[in-house]
């Protein structure tokens, strides 16, 4: 008993976490004969519309509408098959009409996603990043149970199987909020987006869409951007590679917005306006080698690329001028230096040439005269007396005159 209990439960489980793979459509018909057209099943996970029909009608013309678009193709065949291409998104419901051509008959069908109205997931959004990396993102319906759990599945084309999310964030409720992918690989075709909600006791509509994965790559700066610049003639040629992406390699495929602005404006005044160009080379005219500029690029792809439109991520900011005027620090360089050498030489000249008993005379000690020796008093004595001598030579020499 518990064991067959255990297996209903899964069983539920498994319906309420898996969508079912044929819906279930509210038709009425036009036109005044009979409706031959009838039994149409849609299968949403291969885009598939079928019928049956009691008349052998040559060719039949299928529409699709929903609020995201409108959708029509013809067939010979009973089975209109949309391409995930031409696919919109179903999870707001759409509107099938199957019309026999040149006859005035068309079953037209109402798809209703089932579930509580407002329990779908709310501003859902992925983000491709580093290259392989994705990280998508969403709320619970604004209607769901607080205990509804959602599950996000995807299939990057028709070719692949659908994969469901392997690492999930979580909220305050410990409900699936996010989820982040490794290894994604960008193709050139539609990606299908499908997040189911479950709960044990209601039905929680589905929210599905469909997009090409460049279109929400948000592209890496550009690479090895470099400025070389000149003073005479003034003027700085700067060039960089495009950014790294894993589906391109064509570097035709990119355009590039320059933005250089003087680093001593202040931010009231107004912004020099940025340059775009198709190239990975720009010559900046406008260079003064006195003021400082701030450079940094981002790109975006070309229109007839499969990348994204929208502007990627800055580089790196780099410097480019503000030189300092060297002259006047040569000229004081000069002049100090010069004052050291004539101050040395004037020091080594007086050194050389110089005494410093003559330049710095010594100041005599008073003696005692008890202390001077006997032969300086003897030698004090003679000179005297030769003096003396001298004088009376001088005297009688005038005398005789």
């Amino acid at each position: 008993m518990f064991d067959a209990l255990g297996l209903t439960c899964m069983i539920c489980w498994c319906m309420m976490l898996f969508c079912p793979l044929h819906a279930n459509l509210q038709c009425m018909g036009s036109g005044t004969q009979e409706f031959p057209i009838s039994n149409l099943t849609l299968n949403r996970r291969r885009m598939e519309l079928s019928w049956q029909s009691s008349k052998n009608f040559s060719s039949y013309e299928c529409t699709m509408a929903t609020n995201f678009g409108h959708r029509q193709i013809k067939v010979k065949n009973k089975m209109c098959r949309f391409e995930v291409e031409d696919s919109v998104p179903l999870y707001r419901g759409a509107v099938f009409t199957i019309t026999v051509l040149k006859i005035s008959i068309s079953k037209i069908c109402r798809f209703i996603p089932e579930g509580i109205n407002g329990s779908a997931i709310e501003n859902f959004s992925c983000v491709i990043y580093d290259i392989s990396l994705m990280n998508c993102t969403w709320q619970a319906g604004r209607n769901a149970p607080g205990d509804t759990q959602y599950f996000l599945y995807w299939q990057n084309s028709r070719d692949d199987d659908q994969v469901e999310c392997e690492l999930y964030t979580k909220d305050e409720n410990d409900r699936n909020t996010g989820c982040k992918f490794q290894n994604v690989t960008i193709k050139d075709k539609t990606t299908y987006f499908l997040v189911n909600g479950s709960h044990k006791a209601f039905l929680i509509q589905f929210y599905d869409n469909y997009t090409k994965l460049y279109t929400i790559e948000r592209l890496p700066p550009p690479l090895n951007v470099t400025a070389n610049c000149t003073s005479n003639p003034g003027g700085c040629i700067i060039t960089w590679q495009h950014p790294l992406l894993s589906h391109v390699e064509n570097a035709d495929c990119f355009e590039y917005e320059i933005n250089i602005q003087n680093k001593d404006k202040t931010p009231k005044e107004k912004k020099d306006p940025p340059v775009i160009v198709a190239e990975n080379k720009y010559e900046f005219q406008s260079y003064n080698a006195r003021k400082k500029n701030i450079l940094k690029i981002r790109a975006r792809g070309k229109r007839r690329c499969s990348v994204n439109r929208k502007w990627g991520e800055w580089s790196d900011s780099i410097e480019i001028g503000g030189e300092k005027d060297y002259f006047i620090f040569v000229i004081l360089l000069l002049i100090a230096v010069g004052t050291i050498l004539v101050t040395l030489l004037h020091y080594c000249l007086c050194k050389r040439y110089c005494s410093s008993k003559r330049i710095l005379p010594p100041i005599p000690q008073p003696r005692d005269k008890l202390d001077i020796p006997a032969e300086e008093d003897i030698q004090t004595e003679n000179v005297l007396l030769s003096q003396k001598s001298c004088t009376e030579e001088v005297t009688m020499i005038e005398e005789m005159t």
